[in-house]
């Protein structure tokens, strides 16, 4: 599991000091982001070949289950679900101290990204591969 942390800052938050929903997709994007980062990749790399290398989102979804708030610092859980051929699963979780706050997924493909041109998804290169390891989803 990879973790981090965000503070809340009041532009997140709504007119009743809640965070606003679509805050939580930042979120997940930031951790996923951090997380590469820890294994030495980008969420936009350059191929040997010189190509661009992405992992635009194909599925995004939370459900939200007690509000956050300004000022709060939420620890942000990441695991990698399911290692495709060609996309990545991750479940993420929002904690406020050991109180869940949300908790959401994303798939992302790995795709060659070209300016004006259409995505292509590609198999994930295997020196890239290797660094992903699949955490076992716990038992209820």
């Amino acid at each position: 599991m990879f973790t981090a942390t965000h503070r809340v800052q009041f532009h997140e938050t709504d007119m009743a000091g809640i965070v606003h929903f679509s805050n939580f997709y930042r979120y997940m994007e930031e951790v996923e982001h951090a997380y590469l980062r820890s294994l030495g990749l980008s969420v936009s790399m350059t191929g040997p070949d010189g190509s661009v290398i992405g992992w635009p989102r194909v599925r995004a979804q939370c459900t939200f289950e007690a509000p956050a708030y300004f000022e709060d610092v939420i620890e942000i859980r990441l695991k990698l679900m399911r290692k495709g051929v060609k996309s990545l699963t991750f479940e993420v979780e929002f904690y406020r101290a050991e109180r869940r706050l949300a908790r959401g997924s994303l798939k992302t493909a790995c795709c060659i990204v070209a300016h004006g041109q259409p995505l292509v998804s590609i198999p994930i290169p295997e020196d890239i591969d290797v660094k992903f390891i699949e955490e076992p989803a716990e038992s209820a």
